[in-house]
């Protein structure tokens, strides 16, 4: 802590939860222990997080992709889900240190249950800035790209814009990520030793540092987290220049 404390912390954090299925394999436990492990941590790290002042925080929870999984096994993580998100709801934290919280991805395609909550906590944190978390589930990068080009493109069609007015910031205003004070993180970080983005904020990750560990999720501690945040203040950032 006293190592990075003096030196200036990312503003926003984008974190892959990563390797709950592998670790419950390891341990020779059943899928169902691994995933409620991890909604255990996920649900620790928000503290870590509060402790450490990080402004915004966006976690990888469910891609797109993942939607095509077993069924019992998804309906075992919209449980968890629900459960977390309940106990978030209640959470006074999150009221004193005014977190906006907001679901990025494709809304329609989770339970209506899940659904339900999620409004509930956005409608309720809506006018918060001091913080912010960022909830990705059934969230895939390709996808949010498509809709912002469909955006765009009724816009142009309805000419409110026009096509030579696109640009970067035209893009941006588009995204999931729009509401937020800066929409790209600094730090990217993925656990289970995995090297890859997996669709996770494709343009939005365009100049992230990224931080990969040798660690399933449901293993992560406070520790390995302020050493991804020393790795990072660690690194020259030179954006090309």
């Amino acid at each position: 802590m006293k190592e990075i404390t003096q030196f200036p912390f990312p503003q926003h954090i984008g974190i892959i939860l990563d390797g709950n299925r592998r670790w419950s394999r390891i341990k020779d436990m059943d899928k169902v222990i691994g995933h409620q492990m991890g909604a255990d941590i996920a649900e620790e790290m928000l503290n870590w997080i509060y402790d450490l002042g990080i402004k915004i925080t966006t976690v990888y929870v469910l891609s797109n992709e993942n939607l095509g999984r077993d069924p019992n096994e998804l309906e075992n993580i919209y449980s968890l889900l629900e459960e977390k998100l309940e106990s978030l709801y209640n959470d006074n934290r999150i009221h004193k240190k005014r977190i906006r919280i907001k679901s990025i991805g494709e809304f329609n395609k989770i339970p209506e249950n899940l659904q339900k909550i999620l409004r509930k906590l956005e409608d309720r944190t809506e006018k918060y800035d001091n913080m912010y978390l960022n909830i990705a589930i059934a969230y895939g990068g390709q996808r949010e790209l498509i809709d912002a080009i469909r955006k765009i493109a009724t816009s142009v069609k309805e000419e409110k814009i026009k096509v030579e007015d696109i640009d970067e910031k035209v893009i941006e205003a588009n995204l999931y990520t729009s509401h937020l004070p800066q929409a790209e993180p600094d730090l990217i970080l993925r656990t289970s030793g995995e090297k890859r983005l997996s669709g996770f904020l494709l343009w939005q990750s365009a100049y992230s540092e990224l931080v990969f560990v040798d660690i399933f999720w449901p293993e992560f501690r406070k520790i390995d987290l302020m050493r991804a945040i020393r790795t990072f203040q660690k690194r020259a950032r030179r954006y090309g220049k």
